[in-house]
């Protein structure tokens, strides 16, 4: 097979120790190219993640690496200081020759890990404690950077989470209408409206510092989580391209979201579509057990929140990009932007529903 890149090159730009032997495409992400590279070090092969960085998404890889080379660099201090193994237990970034965290060509820009050996991530849940093990990571993770100020961190994707703009978006394509197809769901688009008062309910608490300024993930799905291979446990959470300065309830709230759906995401059909408690409760108390102390009162009790927000938030981010003509989320079917705003509202309608017991749940 033909290689993509000059592999052989760019391994010689970073500080690699040993002899390149191979460089194959590894895993299933579907933003940048991501390989393992092999080498032979004193008889031994070492493998590393290679990765060639999407800089038409990521269009400042500057900001973006200066954010995960201090997020590394936290973690690894922190895992150290608590006598654990920093290269299990967080990503180890390999500098260029000249003191870098990725190498440009010119025209493509790269990025060297250590490679976790004996584990794995899984694209699906197998089973409730595979998703136990992602909420312990994540808490974890949220736990290590406690101490960080998330201030030092740039905005790589604007507003992400900021749920007034997006309701602002939402509301200036209800308004060009560009598509024509607002009359066809004038009972979603009430239904955003009527639940708008969700918007400040975390993003208004940050600005008013009622809630601290956190490092977020804002891409919590299992996949994104190590599972150790002998022991079952998540060790170590990957992908941080999107971390960004936030809120805890976020990474939490969004974790509640897709892993506590009956259905998948784009189920046509939302009599299928519910809230599945028990998984909410099985993500609450790892993530409670990982973040421990670190996490304040008020924070504890906007966790529930921040379920019922990320889900209304996402739901509205899918009927504006139908709105808009299906030009953000990659689409398979007519209205297949539609069918997920929906799942999103049902699941936000049972959260409400169940939201005395959520709130509750906590306090146990």
């Amino acid at each position: 097979m033909k290689e993509e890149f000059n592999f052989l090159k760019i391994y010689r730009q970073f500080m690699i120790a040993g002899e390149y032997i191979s460089c194959v495409r590894y895993g299933e992400g579907h933003i940048n190219d991501t390989f393992r590279l092999t080498v032979n070090d004193g008889g031994k092969e070492i493998h590393y993640i290679l990765q060639r960085i999407n800089n038409r998404l990521f269009t400042d890889v500057g900001k973006l690496m200066h954010n995960i080379e201090l997020v590394t660099d936290f973690c690894r201090k922190s895992v150290m200081a608590r006598g654990g193994d920093p290269m299990r237990e967080c990503l180890t970034l390999i500098r260029t020759k000249d003191g870098k965290a990725y190498y440009s060509d010119g025209k493509d820009y790269f990025r060297v890990y250590v490679f976790i050996e004996n584990a794995t991530t899984y694209q699906t849940v197998r089973n409730p404690r595979d998703f136990y093990e992602s909420a312990v990571a994540f808490g974890n993770f949220a736990n290590l950077l406690a101490g960080f100020d998330a201030s030092q961190l740039y905005e790589v994707l604007p507003d992400f989470h900021n749920t007034r703009v997006r309701y602002a978006n939402f509301t200036a394509a209800v308004q060009k209408d560009v598509c024509g197809r607002a009359k066809e769901v004038r009972a979603e688009i009430d239904w955003v409206n009527a639940h708008s008062d969700l918007c400040g309910k975390i993003v208004d608490k940050i600005a008013t510092v009622e809630i601290p300024l956190r490092v977020t993930h804002n891409d919590t799905k299992l996949n994104n989580v190590m599972i150790d291979d002998a022991t079952g446990k998540g060790i170590a959470v990957i992908d941080l391209d999107t971390v960004m300065p936030g809120s805890l309830c976020y990474d939490f709230g969004d974790s509640i979201r897709f892993g506590c759906n009956s259905a998948a995401e784009d189920e046509p059909d939302t009599s299928k579509v519910h809230f599945v408690f028990d998984l909410y409760k099985t993500y609450l108390d790892g993530y409670l057990s990982a973040v421990g102390k670190s996490i304040t009162e008020r924070e504890k009790e906007l966790l529930p929140w921040g379920a019922v927000i990320m889900t209304y938030e996402c739901g509205m981010r899918f009927l504006t990009d139908y709105l808009e003509g299906d030009i953000y989320f990659r689409t398979q079917r007519e209205r297949h932007n539609l069918d997920r705003a929906r799942t999103q509202f049902k699941l936000v309608d049972e959260m409400q529903d169940m939201l005395d017991k959520m709130l509750a749940a906590v306090q146990i």
